[in-house]
């Protein structure tokens, strides 16, 4: 049987994030110089810069661009990245592969960056909804990033996406919920569906123990219930990435993910095609020709960004050939 150019790319990153030391273990971001708007705050990564009065920013976040080594053409898309818990945004992007997607492909970079003082452990807020209800906290902050470098480099806003890690995840997966008509599609790793806890109590038994127990139009209703009231779609396309031996999330949230956004999106719950390889499930949903969502099961991946992952979520996004 011939296996699909992305399967086998997945499978290489298997080995390679055995290799890699894990994402959560990065060091922790140097706190921020006085910068300017778009200086640069940080000579190690130089290619990042600092970016003040981008909005009213609730969230209290702070936000770092990546400008590609060529200039970003007109319309050309913009992609923003959700670091995991205690992680450099930098690091995250620049190890993860996405800097050297965003150079080949001439896109900007939107990094948002939590601080301790929002969160004791650096992670995004993902599961308080005063950060992740549209026009609040977190969610509006970085929807205010958006905005801001769609005008500085301008992005196409049809194609605008977002990834994330961990409970960098577990926010993008609110903000394609809260801001459907925002991003044309996302990518979480490790992360969890959208309403799968509102207290931080409730976050770490759901990180240890996907739930609680919901129907799939239940599911959908809690990403439904984040959107702007009466909307009807479109919503955003997903790949969703989750390692089996992941310790820190359980990968049970990846398919209670996958059946949120099927549901969402009204097909069926059994993917339409599935390809496995040496420990690599690769499942797909296709719409009229096209994959809306897709859910890689990696046996031998732990709580990490799978390295060569991205150019498969590039194909997926269609950004890339």
């Amino acid at each position: 049987m011939k296996w699909s150019r992305e399967l086998r790319i997945a499978r290489r990153s298997i080995r390679t994030a055995l290799k890699a030391a894990s994402a959560m273990a990065a060091s922790k971001l140097a706190a921020p110089p006085q910068a300017t708007p778009w200086s640069v705050p940080d000579p190690l990564h130089s290619t990042l810069s600092e970016v003040d009065g981008f909005g009213s920013n609730p969230g209290r976040l702070r936000m770092l661009v990546h400008r590609p080594t060529d200039p970003p053409r007109r319309d050309a898309p913009l992609i923003v990245l959700l670091h995991g818990c205690g992680q450099s945004a930098a690091s995250f992007a620049a190890e993860g592969g996405w800097t050297a997607l965003a150079n080949r492909l001439a896109v900007p970079l939107v990094l948002p960056v939590q601080s301790q003082d929002n969160n004791q452990g650096r992670c995004f807020n993902w599961f308080r909804p005063m950060h992740t209800s549209r026009g609040h906290g977190e969610a509006l902050s970085i929807r205010q990033m958006v905005s801001k470098a769609i005008q500085r480099f301008g992005s196409d806003p049809e194609r605008v996406f977002i990834a994330g890690l961990s409970a960098g995840g577990a926010m993008a997966a609110a903000l394609l919920a809260s801001y459907p008509e925002v991003f044309a599609a996302g990518a979480v790793c490790a992360g969890l569906p959208v309403g799968a806890a509102n207290t931080l109590s409730e976050a770490l038994r759901r990180m240890a123990e996907a739930g609680p127990m919901r129907s799939p139009a239940g599911w959908a209703d809690a990403a439904r219930r984040a959107a702007p009231m009466g909307y009807r779609g479109p919503w955003p396309r997903l790949s969703i990435w989750h390692g089996a031996a992941d310790r820190v999330v359980d990968p049970e949230n990846a398919r209670l993910l996958a059946t949120q956004w099927a549901t969402i999106h009204g097909i069926g719950l059994e993917p339409t095609q599935t390809e496995r390889l040496d420990g690599i499930r690769h499942d797909q949903w296709v719409m009229q020709g096209k994959a809306i969502l897709e859910l890689w099961n990696l046996d031998a991946l732990g709580h990490d960004w799978p390295p060569d992952a991205v150019g498969s979520i590039a194909r997926f996004w269609d950004i890339a050939a």
